[in-house]
């Protein structure tokens, strides 16, 4: 396995950090990563390194407001900027590997943003879609006031900050992964206004497509993720599968909310790696 780094530059010129794992021999396809919310590429070596042994390239950049992208922590401008961001993302990864299909895969929050560019973007070019713990449900669903403040001081006062309260003991059964979590300078748990706002306007937009949604789909959760519910996964897929033949959810029993990260983490790869094989 090789493992490079780079950057991209967005349209409003963010400079983005890229990190991605390379197979010693010829690759069949290249996988592109979105990340989750309050995290960074960095912490996916280890997928890299099951997706290279079968043949695969990995490659993910850190997300505006995330990791070693500099700009503020956890904040959002739009929706739009953000589906931009992995457009060009996109043409990065084209330019560098010319004649390999693609593949798009996103976890929770990357999750959420991946299905919604794939529902805006029903002729992109990618082979299939995977995500996994995707953030369609979760406790904010819960509380209407939250929602309507996001909604009302995104567009009034877009950078303020708020905590995340995403609990780090829901990530994973693993104690080493929740405290290596813990521990890493580069995870943060902080959330803009805008930020909520363009997170509610994407579940809105993922609903709302997901009976035309064409691209085929592996959509994975686990059954006892607390941070994000299986039942939105569960929800989308049943709709999307109205018209697509190819749509394919895989619930784990007993697996929080970082599938990648659980003891069974073998299992998931497993999974993975054989859709893709078919797909490819």
């Amino acid at each position: 396995m090789k493992t490079f780094e780079s950057k991209f530059e967005g349209n409003d010129g963010l400079v983005f950090y890229v990190q991605g794992w390379e197979p010693d021999a010829q690759p069949k396809a290249v996988i592109t990563l979105v990340h989750g919310l309050g995290e960074h590429i960095g912490r996916y070596t280890h997928v890299g390194k099951a997706l290279t042994d079968a043949g695969y390239v990995l490659v993910g950049f850190d997300l505006r407001g995330h990791g070693k992208t500099v700009s503020p922590r956890g904040h959002f401008p739009s929706l739009d900027v953000v589906m931009q961001d992995i457009h060009q993302f996109f043409q990065f990864v084209s330019q560098r590997y010319p004649n390999l299909p693609q593949f798009l895969y996103g976890h929770s929050l990357g999750g959420l943003l991946s299905l919604t560019y794939a529902v805006q973007n029903s002729k992109a070019g990618f082979k299939g879609v995977i995500v996994t713990g995707s953030g369609l449900r979760s406790a904010l669903q819960e509380q209407k006031a939250k929602i309507a403040m996001a909604k009302m001081l995104g567009a009034l006062v877009p950078t303020m900050t708020i905590p995340s309260g995403l609990a780090n003991s829901g990530l994973s059964r693993d104690q080493k992964v929740v405290d290596a979590y813990a521990a890493d300078p580069l995870v943060h748990d902080k959330t803009s206004m805008g930020f909520g706002k363009a997170a509610l306007t994407a579940i809105d937009i993922c609903f709302a497509g997901a009976r035309d949604f064409s691209h085929p789909l592996l959509i994975m959760h686990g059954k006892a993720d607390p941070i994000t519910y299986p039942s939105g996964s569960e929800d989308f897929a049943k709709l999307a599968s109205e018209k697509n033949q190819d749509v394919t959810l895989k619930l784990w029993d007993g697996l929080y909310h970082e599938i990648h990260n659980e003891p069974e983490q073998v299992e998931v790869f497993k999974v993975m790696i054989e859709w893709l094989d078919k797909h490819v």
